[in-house]
Parts: structure tokens; C-alpha cells; sequence
């Protein structure tokens, strides 16, 4: 068995399809263009007021409407139009009228976060330095499991289920990651969101136009603020109706975009209990608490539309163990075309990186964690024993897993 140079992966970089988009042809007066655009084709007709053009809405005001399916109906489609063609962000003032759930959380937030620094956990980050704040993974989860009956009243909220229902429809999976930012964190870059916003620009540029225009409608990005938060703290600095502009996903790390997105970027004060959503293609950064005293705590929501999942479970972990040693044998005699070779691997191994269990797998060195397919690509580029690759298969399988399945095999 030996390895051969013409499967190396950096002797075969991705190659960029006609009908997809460039990093090299993105223009930021075109972006800017978007942006002017949108500011005219906004309408909101239920919003308690519009700074910086971004919609806010007075939930005090507006809780009978999610009572009456007609009212409700109208809120939902004004919601969908700001995300869509409009800011592309809008603040729910108020979402919780009771924030001692918000208060019990955030106690057991902390204690967590405690617990998992006694334990040396790195907390990495996708687009901030790893450590520089404290980020909880499968705040979900851990919430659950530590205080259900907490769980119950901090997700029995009306408005964020709303807001998921709008914008993704029915049967929505909810996660979440708890982010703190200490006095004197430091801010993020501008970037956009998951899926393709965490991507390299090389691997978005392979995914056809359509395909990066459908990817803002797999999810939906929010944050429920635990402290109140003054601009001074650093609440998200947004670009509203930036997410308007089609070619984002691989424009966002130019340094003319970002230049734009600094001099043009807004903020909002939050205040405990408010609800922050956005469209996850609008440019947007975490900003630098510049206070002296404000720990800055939001539960960041990610929410996923059911359809970004396959009907089938299937156990691609045993399939590759058991197909490595026949590629392997196809690599020595030469058998197999690199391309046909990638046919068998996709075919075969997972190739995406999501989900998994950030606990164990954090995006150290990049923005996600190496997939199945990166793995077994590798083991064959390097000639790996069958052993071996089967042992590091079985480390990645472990890293992606839920504490529950753990518990459920001893």
C-alpha cells in the first residue's frame, strides 16, 4: 500500500463553478447599492419604530396579537418581508415580560461556565480567538438536563416561537450557545452565518448561485439578551439590508468589505429580556466591550428548518471502515481517477461537518471542525495502516457525539 501525489488534497484545490459566485468579482458599490436599495423597499406597517432602519417591536403591544390567527398572520409576513428584502434584523422589545427565568438561567449559565474552566475547556471560537470569551456549547441541552423544569419557562416564549414559525415554518430544530463577553472583549470581524457564511471562500465558491441564495432560508440567528446591554458593552454590531447583497458569502472576508461594514454598521442597546433576530446572510460582528463592569451574556438561538436533513439514518462510520481498505487498494494500483475516487468518497463518507458535539469538537484553527470526508482523504493520501485510520474514525465519531448517546452505551 502506498500513497499517491495525484490524490494529495493540495494537489487538487477546489475548483469554482461557472454559475457560482467569486470572491474576485464582488464589488462593494454594488453592495452598497443593495443596501440603498433596501432602505426603499422596507415597509412596516406594526413596528413600534425604525432606528438606524432596523424595526423594533413593542411586544407589550403586540402579545394579543399572537393570540388571534389573523394578527398574528400579518405579524409573521412583516417579519418574513424585513428579513427578506428589508433590514434584515429586527429587535423584539420585551419578548420576556418575566425575566426570572432569564435571571435562573443565567445563574446556572455561570456555574457552568465555572465548572467547564475547572475542567481546562477551551471554548473555541468560530469567529473570535478561542478563550478570548466564555461560550457554552449545547446550551440547550445542558439547560435541559440540569433544570428542566427551568427549561420549560425560559422556552415557553411566544414571540420566539413566532419568529422561528415565520421565517422556517413548521417542525424547527432549536439549539443554542450561551456567549459571554467580559469587559474589555474584544470585538469580532464581519462575517456572515452558518451554513455558508462557515465555509471557506474556495469550498462557497464550488456551491452553485441558487444554492447560496437558499441558504439564508435554513436558518434563522437570534440572541435573548441576559443583561441589559448598553452600546458600550458591545452588543452585535449589524449592516442592515446587507444581507440583500447575493455574492456575500464569499465577499465578507475582503478587507473592503469589512472596511465598508465598519464605517457603515450600527448597534442597538438590548435590554434584559429583549430578543434579537436576523437573517443569518446580513454582515454582522460581535462588538468590543469597552465597559468596566458589564459581562455581556446572550443565549445565541440557532434555529434549523426541518428540511436540512436527510430521511434516512445511516451509519457511515461502518461504511468507511469497511470500504477503506478496498480504496486503499484502488490508490496503490492506481484503479481509480481522482475524480471517481471522490465519486466512491462522497457516495460514502460525511461530508459536512455539522452537526456536532462543539464540546469535544470545537472549530480550533478554522471555522468548523474537520469532516469524515477530510479524514478519510487524508488517511489515504498519507497511506494510513488500516488500523490506524480505523482508530482515528472512531475518535472522530466520538468527538460528534451527544453526552446521551455516551451514557446510553455504558
Amino acid at each position: 500500500m502506498r500513497g499517491d501525489d495525484r490524490y494529495a488534497p493540495a494537489a487538487q484545490p477546489p475548483t469554482t463553478r461557472h454559475d457560482s459566485y467569486r470572491e474576485d468579482h464582488c464589488s462593494v458599490a454594488d453592495f452598497a447599492g443593495q443596501i440603498a436599495a433596501g432602505t426603499y423597499a422596507q415597509q412596516t406597517q406594526l413596528a413600534a419604530s425604525t432606528p438606524h432602519g432596523i424595526p423594533l417591536y413593542d411586544c407589550d403591544a403586540l402579545r394579543d396579537a399572537l393570540e388571534n390567527s389573523a394578527a398574528r398572520a400579518q405579524l409573521q409576513a412583516e417579519w418574513v418581508h424585513v428579513l427578506r428584502e428589508g433590514a434584515g434584523v429586527m429587535v423584539l422589545r420585551h419578548a420576556y415580560d418575566d425575566t426570572v427565568p432569564i435571571d435562573e438561567a443565567t445563574a446556572l449559565f455561570e456555574d457552568v461556565i465555572r465548572e467547564e474552566r475547572a475542567q481546562g475547556g477551551a471554548g473555541g471560537d468560530h469567529f473570535a480567538k478561542a478563550g478570548a470569551n466564555d461560550r457554552i456549547w449545547n446550551a440547550l441541552e445542558k439547560l435541559c438536563l440540569r433544570a428542566p423544569e427551568l427549561f420549560a419557562r425560559y422556552y415557553a416564549n411566544g414571540f420566539v416561537a413566532a419568529a422561528a414559525d415565520a421565517w422556517l415554518g413548521p417542525h424547527y430544530q432549536m439549539t443554542s450557545q450561551i456567549n459571554v463577553v467580559r469587559p474589555g472583549g474584544a470585538a469580532q470581524q464581519a462575517h456572515r452565518d452558518y451554513h455558508l457564511g462557515f465555509q471557506t471562500v474556495a469550498e462557497a465558491q464550488r456551491y452553485p448561485a441558487h444554492v447560496h441564495t437558499m441558504s439564508p432560508f435554513l436558518t434563522l440567528q437570534g440572541a435573548i439578551a441576559h443583561v441589559d446591554m448598553p452600546v458600550e458593552s458591545g452588543p452585535t454590531k449589524l449592516l442592515p439590508y446587507s444581507q440583500r447583497y447575493a455574492p456575500g458569502y464569499v465577499a465578507w472576508r475582503r478587507d473592503d468589505f469589512r472596511r465598508y461594514f465598519e464605517a457603515h454598521c450600527v448597534q442597538l442597546p438590548l435590554a434584559k429580556g429583549d430578543a434579537l433576530f436576523f437573517n443569518p446572510a446580513l454582515f454582522h460582528a460581535a462588538g468590543e466591550n469597552r465597559t468596566a463592569d458589564v459581562a455581556r451574556m446572550a443565549n445565541l438561538l440557532q434555529i434549523s428548518s426541518a428540511y436540512g436533513r436527510a430521511m434516512e439514518s445511516v451509519d457511515r462510520s461502518a461504511m468507511c471502515e469497511a470500504l477503506y481498505p478496498a480504496l486503499c487498494d484502488c490508490v496503490a494500483h492506481a484503479r481509480l481517477k481522482a475524480a471517481q475516487l471522490d465519486a466512491v468518497i462522497a457516495s460514502c463518507a460525511e461530508g459536512y461537518p455539522f452537526p456536532t458535539n462543539l464540546d469535544r469538537d470545537p472549530p480550533l484553527g478554522g471555522l468548523a471542525p474537520p469532516s469524515q470526508q477530510t479524514l478519510l482523504k487524508e488517511a489515504l493520501a498519507e497511506a494510513w495502516p488500516a488500523q490506524k485510520f480505523i482508530a482515528a474514525l472512531r475518535q472522530h465519531a466520538w468527538r460528534r457525539e451527544t453526552g446521551a448517546v455516551e451514557a446510553a452505551r455504558r
